[in-house]
């Protein structure tokens, strides 16, 4: 077995989990899984290939086994298995040094213990109480160290773990002095009934019987489009929103330079919310739901409302609307916030949990 690379000092966070990694011949075979990966989009695909990339950059040997089929035709700088079958989940799994799952998963869970790799897992999502599934899960993640994402997500997990903040895709995720900055709202998900878009139109309609009347940008696809683009006519609201389609990448990035405020209304509670941070990163303030994770996400820079409360949201929305100075307080935190959650620090915080499991 192989040795992780030397850290230097602690650095930073009080709670020491920032380090700055330094490349090393002593290379150490990494293999991440991802239940779904790119071309698919989420946050969990994301933050795997964040880490992944910067696990390879410091000078490490990873690979990604992931359930997702479709090649998306990139160049990678680490190597992906995909939709394997038991005998090369065993081939790769008997490969690595430390054995890492990015969300625990049952199909490839059991190839680490039968092998006894020493196992680190990242959770990003609730775990059930009641199935067998869940039941399994959490019994089986006490074989390894774990890793939580808020603090919300430590306190669903119950045992020991380390709590690492998210990365987000600082190369993409910036400000562009270019953009004007002409739009009030942003409103950024898949369109379904869980992300609450139908309760910020709620908002909007009691905010326009108040003589409010901000413009809002709906980015996103899903089932509930036709019956959210309903409601807005319903309600007299199509002067105002303006639903924008799929955005990734750049486009999107530069799609959130535009506004002021993203809001995140999601009625259950958000194990965590990447898409704060990329909205903070773009200099927007974030209004979201006070459940889960998504205050870990949005930290000083946005107020947050009760879950599923569309009068609350109004309120919420009608302070950073009206009130110059509470939106230039959310904005002076943001590069302080966006710190935590820098690529290189995060994934340094995740190499020294692996190498502990190494130890």
């Amino acid at each position: 077995m192989r040795e992780f690379p030397p850290t230097s000092l602690r650095s930073g966070w009080n709670d020491g989990l920032i380090f700055q990694t330094r490349p090393s011949s002593l290379a150490v075979n990494i293999l991440l899984t991802s239940l779904r990966f790119s071309p698919d989009v989420g946050g969990i695909e994301t933050v795997s290939a964040l880490l992944a990339g910067e696990f390879a950059r410091v000078g490490h040997e990873v690979r990604v086994l992931t359930e997702t089929a479709a090649d998306d035709g990139r160049t990678w700088p680490f190597t992906i298995i995909r939709a394997p079958s038991r005998g090369e989940l065993l081939r790769q799994v008997r490969w690595c040094d430390v054995f890492f799952q990015n969300n625990i998963s049952l199909k490839s869970l059991w190839a680490g213990l039968l092998l006894r790799k020493p196992l680190v897992v990242a959770h990003h999502t609730w775990i059930g109480a009641g199935d067998w599934n869940s039941r399994l899960k959490r019994m089986l993640m006490r074989f390894g160290k774990n890793v939580t994402i808020s603090d919300a997500m430590a306190r669903h997990i119950g045992i020991a773990s380390v709590r690492i903040d998210n990365p987000f895709e600082q190369s993409i995720f910036r400000l562009h002095p270019d953009v004007v900055r002409d739009r009030e709202l942003v409103c950024l998900g898949r369109l379904v009934s869980d992300k609450g878009v139908d309760l910020l139109l709620d908002a909007l309609g009691q905010l326009r019987a108040r003589q409010h009347t901000p413009r809002l940008t709906i980015i996103g696809k899903g089932p509930e489009e036709d019956a959210l683009r309903s409601q807005a006519r319903r309600l007299g609201l199509e002067g105002q929103v303006e639903f924008a389609g799929m955005l990734t990448g750049e486009p999107l990035a530069r799609a959130l330079n535009r506004h002021h405020i993203l809001v995140a209304p999601s009625r259950w509670a958000e194990p965590f919310g990447l898409i704060a941070l990329e909205g903070i990163a773009c200099g927007c303030v974030i209004v979201g739901s006070e459940k889960g994770g998504l205050p870990d996400a949005i930290g000083p820079c946005g107020i947050t409302f009760p879950n599923g409360d569309a009068a609350a949201l109004a309120e919420a929305l009608a302070r950073l609307l009206t009130e110059e100075s509470l939106r230039t307080r959310c904005r002076a935190g943001a590069d302080a916030h966006l710190a935590r959650h820098d690529v290189q620090a995060v994934a340094a915080a995740y190499l020294e949990v692996l190498a502990g499991a190494l130890r």
